[in-house]
């Protein structure tokens, strides 16, 4: 089935951007699609997992004035990605050292799925839930 780009790609900024991608394909399981690197500084990256996308860049000024969550001194946001077996997800994620943030669990709207921090700050929820 041919890759179709989805209409959102959220976009995001880290100071070890290449380590960052290693450990996003190790630890959640995205695929490296494309990587744009010039003296270990990522100009532009593209994950995916499954019919999704995510950039990423290494973090320096810009005309957007955005901030990484070491920066913020907080989380600056969160993504969320669907997954078939959230047990088996967060297996892995824990087993490449993901800091779990909200364990596995049940949610009333029908929906499994947990909660995990990346090496540099940014908050990912995984789950079952898919919008229809």
């Amino acid at each position: 089935m041919p890759f179709l780009a989805p209409d959102v790609i959220p976009t995001l900024h880290y100071h070890d951007a290449l380590a960052a991608i290693d450990w996003l394909e190790r630890a959640f399981g995205f695929e490296r699609h494309a990587v744009y690197e010039e003296g270990g500084v990522v100009q532009h990256s593209e994950l995916r997992f499954g019919s999704g996308m995510v950039m990423l860049g290494s973090a320096r000024e810009n005309e957007h004035g955005t901030k990484t969550p070491r920066e913020a001194g907080a989380p600056t946001g969160g993504l969320y990605v669907i997954v078939e077996d959230p047990d088996a997800h967060h297996e892995r994620a824990v087993a490449a050292g993901a800091e779990v943030i909200r364990g596995l669990q049940n949610e009333e709207y029908g929906s499994r799925g947990y909660s995990a921090r990346d090496p540099e700050g940014y908050v990912w929820h995984f789950g079952t839930y898919r919008p229809e």
